[in-house]
């Protein structure tokens, strides 16, 4: 700004030089006259009044000096360059430069904080998601944990509830066989009675120990036919050492039927022993005696190379 005000000076200079030099100025001489009265101090009489003398004719007026020839004005001097506006626009296309700069920075700036603040928003909005689905997974688990407590504690009360199913159908049976037991002493009761009280009609031989109107025991060759009953449905695919002996001891009823079954004296060999329980399962019914009756229990043994 400076420099303009300089060179807008320069100019007003150059232009009121120029028009002193190409206007002249013209000086007229201007004639003056004045009159003057004259009094005394002390009055006096008057003089006669002076007659006016003729007029004068009228002096020639003079002529006017011609007026001076000017020199012929000088050729304006040619403008030499002016730096100073040469300057100024330099000075001016650098401050555009700057400035163009300085809004290119402010843009770049402007720019980075956006690029960071939508880094920073994406980063928030990751985190939030982040956060979010930690929440559900949680939610999740604890959800699946709960279920699968509620599901193992259902589990745990369904066992629990077959368990008290079973041990009472095994107290059931057990109590049943209890009775069996007791109704089978109690019909020997009731025999032996009757026997003792029938001792007269004994039919037995000169030298019989019983007590009973007749023998009741099953005769020599009854257990060699229930053992030839059931041997045949003993399934043992191993290999045997020695002979073991397992004794069982078996319950039936009066039509022959097997009610219970359990070993009395192991032979050592488990599977031998579950396989002798499975062919009196499955023989299920035994055959009489030759006196049409069938022992209410016995005790029977199987060896696996008789």
């Amino acid at each position: 700004m400076g420099r303009a005000w300089v060179v807008a000076g320069v100019a007003h200079l150059a232009l009121f030089l120029a028009l002193g030099l190409a206007t002249a100025w013209k000086i007229q001489p201007q004639t003056m006259q004045a009159e003057a009265e004259l009094w005394s101090a002390v009055p006096k009489a008057a003089a006669p009044k002076l007659q006016d003398p003729p007029p004068r004719p009228p002096e020639p007026e003079p002529k006017p000096e011609p007026p001076p020839k000017l020199a012929p004005p000088r050729p304006a001097p040619e403008p030499k360059p002016d730096n100073s506006l040469r300057d100024a626009q330099i000075a001016l296309e650098k401050k555009k430069e700057e400035d163009k700069k300085k809004q290119e920075s402010a843009e770049r700036q402007r720019k980075a904080l956006d690029k960071k603040k939508k880094e920073a928003e994406d980063k928030a909005a990751q985190e939030k998601a982040a956060k979010e689905k930690a929440a559900k997974d949680k939610a999740a688990q604890e959800k699946a944990a709960q279920e699968k407590k509620e599901l193992d504690k259902k589990k745990a009360a369904e066992k629990t509830k077959a368990d008290e199913e079973k041990r009472q159908q095994e107290q059931a049976r057990k109590e049943a066989e209890d009775k069996a037991d007791d109704a089978r002493a109690q019909a020997l009761r009731q025999e032996n009675l009757q026997r003792m009280q029938g001792m007269a009609g004994a039919s037995g031989g000169p030298n019989a120990t019983g007590t009973a109107l007749k023998s009741s025991g099953p005769s020599a060759s009854y257990a060699g036919r229930l053992v030839g009953r059931i041997k045949p449905n003993i399934t043992y695919p191993g290999d045997m050492i020695g002979n073991p002996r397992a004794e069982v001891e078996v319950r039936v009823a009066a039509d022959g039927t097997i009610t219970s079954r359990r070993i009395v004296q192991s032979s050592g060999n488990k599977a031998w022993d579950d396989a002798v329980l499975r062919a009196i399962d499955k023989t299920e019914i035994l055959p009489k005696d030759t006196d049409g009756r069938v022992p209410p229990f016995i005790v029977l043994g199987f060896r696996p190379l008789d």
